[in-house]
């Protein structure tokens, strides 16, 4: 698993470390039931406090996308099902794009415009 972190992004560490696991997850690199790094391995490599990898591990936890099993470590375990977003994540993801919709239409982005930039982004995250 290969992440990147650029420290003087307007975006917290924590947060580029979980986006980066979701976009391994969502692209098949990282799939359900491999292990994730060590808190103190992951952190190591990235040059981080543990405190940043652990808060992000449990942000994943709390998306459940993974497990935490003491002792063994983080544990993927999403599984992709056609149409099985439940209502919280479909409200959580609203809310998260809500912001960047609004931005686009700031920017005088349509509907079409939108379209193809999702299509684009699904295309390369599956």
């Amino acid at each position: 698993m290969f992440l990147q972190i650029e420290p003087y992004s307007d975006i917290p560490i924590y947060t580029q470390i979980s986006q980066q696991i979701i976009e391994g997850i969502a692209n098949k690199d990282i799939i359900p039931g491999d292990s994730l790094p060590s808190v103190r391995s992951l952190a190591a490599d990235l040059g981080v406090n543990m405190h940043t990898v652990n808060k992000s591990y449990h942000e994943l936890e709390k998306k459940g996308l993974i497990t935490i099993i003491p002792k063994i470590g983080a544990v993927v375990n999403v599984t992709r099902e056609e149409g099985g977003v439940k209502g919280e994540q479909l409200d959580y993801m609203e809310k998260m794009l809500r912001p960047v919709v609004a931005e686009g239409i700031v920017y005088g982005l349509g509907l079409s415009e939108f379209e193809l930039l999702i299509k684009r982004l699904m295309k390369t995250l599956q």
